[in-house]
């Protein structure tokens, strides 16, 4: 077979077996280790697979999130070393933007001693906790309330955030990857995303690694467009690789 023949013959396997190891690949194609990493390579490159340890699996179409409480289950050491590392970002007088998510969640214990703060968010679980704090000045963007997400999302919430001026945005993603970038599969984030990444001095990706390699139906922005991305070392190492090939500052940090 020629490269193009092999890679589809991969990814018609990997849509029957989900997972496949480099050594079961040599095995089924007759071909070399070196030839199927090859391969491997030029799908990932293509965002049509992920590496991981000894093997490659799909790229995973993400068509919705789980609810709020469901999520706020998953990965939480992950999530609290992500929100220390992103809090310890934070100076006094900052003006910073919290986005709706279990993880940026996880910020806020660590963010109650900042001199000066002031907070926006659309995250109302945030305003929930910064409500006993104060000396914190804390603003909801306001908008069309997403139930399952706790949080404001649409044009309303959009329009207000092009009103305000942010030192630091902190934002979640529930899928990411180098070639496709953060994406959602819900429409009303985009714009009040993509509204922060406009006015915000500098903007953060908070992500764990179980969410890379995923991607949602609506692409919020490339990882170029941040200016730090933090997630945890648990991410492939091909993904560290490729990220630093594109020049995309990345900080992982070991789950706590």
């Amino acid at each position: 077979m020629i490269p193009d023949q092999r890679r589809e013959h991969i990814l018609k396997l990997l849509q029957e077996r989900h997972v496949l190891s480099i050594n079961e690949l040599t095995s089924m194609l007759s071909v070399s280790h070196m030839t199927v990493r090859r391969d491997i390579q030029a799908l990932e490159n293509d965002g049509k697979v992920l590496s991981v340890t000894g093997g490659v699996r799909l790229a995973a179409r993400l068509k919705s999130e789980p609810s709020y409480l469901a999520k706020a289950q998953l990965e939480v050491p992950a999530k609290r070393a992500i929100a220390r590392a992103a809090a310890d970002l934070v100076r006094e007088n900052f003006t910073i933007y919290l986005d709706a998510g279990t993880t940026t969640l996880q910020m806020v214990p660590l963010l109650t001693d900042k001199v000066g703060l002031t907070v926006i968010t659309s995250d109302f679980n945030v305003v929930g906790h910064l409500m006993e704090y104060p000396g914190i000045e804390l603003i909801h963007t306001g908008g069309v309330v997403s139930h399952s997400d706790h949080s404001s999302v649409g044009r309303f919430t959009a329009d207000f955030l092009r009103q305000v001026n942010v030192d630091l945005a902190f934002i979640a993603s529930s899928s990411w990857d180098a070639e496709r970038g953060s994406t959602t599969p819900s429409e009303a984030k985009v714009v009040a995303k993509q509204a922060l990444l406009r006015i915000a001095s500098k903007s953060v990706l908070t992500v764990d690694s179980t969410k890379y390699g995923k991607f949602g139906t609506f692409r919020v922005a490339s990882l170029e467009e941040f200016d730090l991305i933090i997630t945890d070392d648990r991410l492939p190492r091909t993904a560290v690789e490729e990220l630093a090939e594109r020049d995309i500052r990345l900080k992982t940090v070991a789950a706590e």
